[in-house]
């Protein structure tokens, strides 16, 4: 899994950012990013190692069938003035990146687990989410390391069944995010601030 451009795992996590101007004009082999995926979907962890998390990786032409289906699936869905200023120009800047990943949920491993402990039924639906955050932040930070700019959008449910059945996505997988990718081609569009780390982490018995 080691990379030419190998960098220190503190220095991609401050490295990935939201980047939203990206083009297709990529060098990163496609073999790379799904390597990439592969990885994180070995290593990511699930609760009870249920391993719910699924992807769909759309390049090229597919990427871009992608985000013509959501721009048609959102001028049916929103109001003409809304789509004009929210929805046409965002999803048209998404367009010109160079990929997406669909990220997924298959729910049965989860179902099972409930069947077997119905006392954490009311949990379970949650520790799948962070199971699925934690994989789209390990694939987010190894691509940023790779040179990539990433953003990460969320335009299900609208895109939902016209995806599954133009990609023929199992109608029981649960859409949860969208990440466009490609090649940075402009700063972030908001600057990064911090709050101050002593407000938010504390320690004792140190």
């Amino acid at each position: 899994m080691s990379s030419a451009n190998t960098i220190t795992l503190f220095e991609a996590i401050e490295t990935r950012r939201s980047l939203h101007k990206l083009s297709d004009d990529v060098k990163v082999p496609d073999s790379r990013v799904e390597e990439i995926i592969r990885h994180a979907l070995l290593h990511s962890p699930s609760p009870f190692n249920t391993q719910t998390g699924r992807t769909v990786l759309l390049v090229r032409d597919e990427h871009k069938k992608f985000w013509d289906v959501a721009f048609e699936v959102a001028k049916a869905s929103v109001a003409p003035p809304i789509f004009a200023a929210a929805y046409e120009p965002r999803i048209k800047m998404f367009r010109a990146a160079y990929g997406t990943i669909l990220f997924y949920d298959d729910p049965a491993p989860i179902q099972e687990i409930e069947r077997k402990m119905p006392m954490l039924k009311s949990h379970l639906p949650q520790w799948m989410d962070h199971a699925n955050g934690m994989l789209q932040y390990a694939v987010w930070t190894m691509l940023a390391a790779e040179g990539l700019g990433c953003s990460l959008q969320h335009y299900n449910p609208m895109v939902d069944a016209r995806a599954a059945q133009e990609w023929e996505i199992p109608a029981t997988w649960l859409l949860k995010a969208q990440m466009v990718f490609g090649t940075p081609a402009g700063p972030p569009i908001q600057d990064k601030t911090y709050e101050p780390v002593e407000k938010r982490m504390f320690s004792h018995g140190l």
